[in-house]
């Protein structure tokens, strides 16, 4: 059971994650709607696990990424991006994310990448 932290600007995104990993016994221990909320959040609850949407206002995922990062260089964290956003994935990826899923959310897949990267 992990300690996960969800952001992501749409509600039902962010309920639908959190369904998933309820079911699954992972704790959410808090939601954002924005990445300044990310780092925020992050810092307070220093999670096992985040899930960060990549387009969102205040601060995009991609930013909010590279300051956790620069902050915390061993921070867990899966990418969530609607379909045709590979060039941003990628920047994602090169900054640290271990993982992302496309939504619309596949329980299945969400899952896997959650135990891939909590290893």
């Amino acid at each position: 059971m992990a300690r996960i932290l969800i952001v992501d600007d749409a509600k039902f995104m962010r309920m639908t994650l959190s369904n998933i990993l309820i079911k699954a016994n992972h704790e959410v221990v808090g939601e954002g709607e924005n990445g300044l909320e990310a780092v925020t959040l992050f810092e307070k609850e220093q999670p096992d696990l985040v899930t960060l949407d990549i387009t969102m206002p205040e601060k995009n995922g991609i930013q909010a990424l590279k300051e956790i990062k620069e902050k915390y260089p061993d921070a867990k964290i899966i990418m969530c991006s609607a379909m045709g956003q590979q060039k941003m994935v990628v920047e994602a990826i090169e900054a640290g994310a271990k993982d992302f899923i496309v939504k619309p959310f596949d329980e299945n897949r969400v899952l896997e990448a959650v135990g891939r990267v909590l290893g």
